[in-house]
Parts: structure tokens; C-alpha cells; sequence
């Protein structure tokens, strides 16, 4: 469990450095001088004095933190910024505290329907907690690195790419957006958690087919796309035919039997579902010629 330590004020114990050193130099001299074995005695006490003040000295930079141990025990973790002293004997390890980006490779996975796709995310990272980033994990980093592939990959493997591929599915890797991320965002959560790792932001950053089946795939779509509008022509020309008709039969204007019906609703949907310009041809005899 993390533990905070609050060290001592590092300017302290420079000042204290740089008054032994000199006092300890004198105290040699005098020693030299007047043969005096106290002196030296003296002189080898300031100079202790000197090296433990020197030796506690340590630099912690903003948004980095300093975890101490004591002959292979935790004592705790500094992460108050600048010029501070802790107990000489104890050995101190940095770590950084800023977030960093974790740029993933793009991975060939197969969906839930066992479509091979590519995929790739973006994750924004940080130490929340030294103490399990230093003694939980052997590398921290690069335990990020492989639990976040494996959560790419799970969630690769729990959805479609498409709702072509599943028409039940809600979710689906591509129309997902925000909802595949923050559920990526989540698993990456609780797998570095045990490392004392906090996951800011992930996002899909790249979501394609695999190019052997990318050709394929891409022809259904557009196949999807025609059939998608066909419908909605075809359900105009008959709205448009039907209300040609009613107007027709309404005003009066012509009657037409059953066959005459047939031929007009048939030239109708000819030219309004056809996919070229139709040629008009006037007829200048009668209905029947």
C-alpha cells in the first residue's frame, strides 16, 4: 500500500553541508598545527556530519516521485517537488508521474463473427500508485504495453465490425464510437489497476478489414447501399404512380380500362426507377395505336 512521506526541507541540510566541510577542514589544521588529538576526532565528526547531510540531498521534479526503501522495506514514496532531505541510508528510485501516450500496433484479430479485421487504440496512462508500480509488477511499462494489447483484442473478439455481419447486435466495433471506447477505457481500468496504473483516455484509433477480405466486404456495402436506395426509389415511383392514377380518374380527364392501367403504371416505373434517361416518343395516333 502506498504510504506518503514528508521529508525534511533540503536547503537545511545544505547549509549544514556547507558549514561542517569547512569546519572540519580547520579542525584538521589545527590539528596539524598543535598535535591536539581531539582535533581530529572533531575534524572526522564534521566531516560524518557533512556526508549525511549530502548523502540525504535529493531533487524531486515537478509531476515525479521518489519510492524509498530501507535495507529492502518500503518506507514510502516522496512526491513533494523540490530540494528535500530523508534519511541518508535509504535508496530512492524515480518515477514519473506525467501522462504519457501509448501509441498500440495495429493488431489482425478476428471479430465475433471470425471476420478478420485490423485494429488499433490509443491510450493515455499514468502512475496513480508507486507503490504497485515499483513492487507489484517486474516493468510497469511493459506490463502496460501487454495488458493493452490483450484488452484490444478482447474487445475485438466480443463484437461484430459491422451490422451487416450481425443485424441483432446493439453495439458494433465500427458504430460503436464512444460507447466501444469507454468500454475499452473500463477493461484497460481493471487490468492495470494492479500495477497502480490510471487509464485517462483510449480510443480505437484505426478499424479496417483485413485486406484479403477488404475487396469483398467493400462490394457488399455497395451492393447494401444499391439495394438501400432501390427500395426507396421503388417506393416513390409507386406512391407517385398510384397518385397519377387517382388525380387521372379524379379530374376525369381520360378513362382508362384494366390493360391501359397496366401499360401506363408499366411505362411509369420504367421511367421513373430506370437508371438512364428515358426517350420520350410522341404518339400521334390514337390510345389504341
Amino acid at each position: 500500500m502506498e504510504k506518503i512521506l514528508k521529508p525534511f526541507s533540503g536547503f537545511l541540510a545544505l547549509i549544514v553541508a556547507i558549514i561542517a566541510l569547512p569546519l572540519a577542514v580547520y579542525m584538521f589544521t589545527l590539528m596539524s598545527m598543535t598535535g591536539e588529538l581531539s582535533f581530529i576526532w572533531l575534524a572526522i565528526l564534521l566531516f560524518i556530519v557533512f556526508i549525511f547531510a549530502v548523502k540525504g540531498i535529493m531533487i524531486v521534479n515537478p509531476n515525479h516521485a521518489r519510492v524509498l526503501t530501507f535495507f529492502g522495506k518500503y518506507t514510502g514514496s516522496v512526491k513533494e517537488n523540490g530540494l528535500l532531505w530523508v534519511n541518508p541510508l535509504y535508496k530512492s528510485a524515480s518515477l514519473s508521474l506525467r501522462s504519457q501516450n501509448l501509441n498500440g500496433q495495429q493488431l489482425k484479430v478476428n471479430d465475433k463473427l471470425g471476420n478478420p479485421i485490423e485494429i488499433a487504440a490509443v491510450i493515455v496512462w499514468r502512475v496513480s500508485d508507486t507503490y504497485k508500480a515499483s513492487f507489484e509488477v517486474s516493468n510497469f511499462q511493459q506490463y502496460v504495453n501487454v495488458q493493452s494489447e490483450a484488452a484490444v483484442r478482447h474487445l475485438a473478439v466480443s463484437y461484430a465490425y459491422d451490422i451487416m455481419e450481425d443485424e441483432s447486435a446493439d453495439i458494433t466495433l465500427r458504430d460503436g464510437g464512444d460507447k466501444v471506447n469507454e468500454m475499452l477505457e473500463k477493461e484497460l481500468n481493471d487490468r492495470l489497476a494492479p500495477a497502480g496504473i490510471s487509464v485517462l483516455e483510449a480510443r480505437i484509433s484505426h478499424l479496417a478489414y483485413a485486406p484479403e477480405i477488404a475487396g469483398a466486404m467493400l462490394q457488399r456495402q455497395q451492393a447494401t447501399a444499391i439495394v438501400a436506395a432501390r427500395s426507396k426509389i421503388v417506393e416513390g415511383a409507386v406512391g407517385m404512380v398510384e397518385m397519377a392514377l387517382a388525380r387521372l380518374s379524379e379530374k376525369q380527364i381520360i378513362i382508362l380500362d384494366e390493360e391501359r392501367k397496366a401499360a401506363m403504371v408499366s411505362n411509369l416505373l420504367v421511367v421513373l426507377c430506370g437508371d438512364s434517361k428515358v426517350t420520350p416518343v410522341v404518339n400521334t395516333g390514337t390510345l389504341h395505336q
